[in-house]
């Protein structure tokens, strides 16, 4: 099931365009850093980004917790199960010897997969635009201790890997809308919207309490892990969010999916 699954998401021109951009984009950043006098310095760690190709990968962890992972999340998720609907095919697929459970089971991993395959390799690629073209200078952290290699790649490579929970949490919201309104569009669009809609409270004065239980404050819960001594409570508490989030979304489009009528 997952196999026949990857195998059609991975068909659509749509994935591989995705996961192209992800490859290459921060290869054309690091490039355009490299050749031009001026510097993202409104972004964090945008001043150092000449001066260490570490920062580089952190900068496009910034831009990138912002909008790129709810869109790649909504993308991958947004579509899977409203496909079926676009093209005319549940019934097709709903007799095949596979319970729902399994069919369900099998699209929502596949989602999460290549989800955090695009994460993934948006981060190696970062990685590596920044050491090959800018170069392997130590990196200055939000302390102002400087980082060098091993113990620069570390703080990197734990900065994307908590990226991974909220970006899940955001495919199984995209996932349940998929499901929910059977439209491509709607799976796609309204997570992004909402994921706007979040990035927009935070940046109101509004109750602490509300924005610690939006999915994009787990998006910055990276900031405690480039600091001297470094602090995991935002971390912690993104990761119970993105888990919250997950469990509730995944039910209600699970449920939705076992009620629904595959005959007309």
């Amino acid at each position: 099931m997952i196999a026949v699954e990857s195998r059609k998401l991975f068909a659509q021109l749509t994935t591989r365009i995705l996961l192209a951009v992800c490859a290459v984009a921060p290869v054309i950043l690091a490039f355009t850093v490299r050749i031009q006098s001026s510097v993202p310095a409104d972004t964090l760690f945008g001043r150092s980004i000449k001066e260490s190709g570490f920062a580089l990968p952190l900068v496009v962890l910034g831009f990138a917790m912002l909008w790129v992972f709810p869109v790649l999340a909504s993308v991958v998720g947004g579509d899977l199960f409203a496909a079926e609907d676009r093209y005319g095919t549940w019934k097709s697929v709903v007799t095949r010897s596979r319970s729902r459970e399994e069919l369900f089971a099998g699209k929502v991993l596949v989602a999460i997969g290549c989800s955090a395959a695009a994460v993934a390799l948006l981060a190696l690629s970062s990685v590596a635009a920044g050491l090959l073209i800018i170069g392997a200078q130590p990196l200055i952290d939000l302390s102002g201790v400087p980082r060098s290699d091993l113990p620069a790649l570390t703080r990197i490579g734990l900065a994307w890997a908590a990226m991974l929970p909220p970006t899940f949490a955001m495919t199984a919201l995209a996932v349940l809308l998929s499901v929910a309104t059977r439209s491509t569009a709607a799976g796609i669009g309204l997570p992004v919207l909402a994921a706007l809609v979040m990035q927009l409270y935070a940046l109101v004065d509004g109750p602490e309490a509300v924005r610690r239980v939006l999915i994009t404050s787990a998006f910055s819960a990276w900031h405690g892990l480039l600091t001297e001594p470094r602090y995991y409570g935002p971390l912690f508490d993104g990761m119970l969010v993105s888990a919250v989030y997950m469990v509730v979304c995944l039910a209600a489009a699970e449920l939705m999916f076992r009620r629904r009528d595959f005959g007309g």
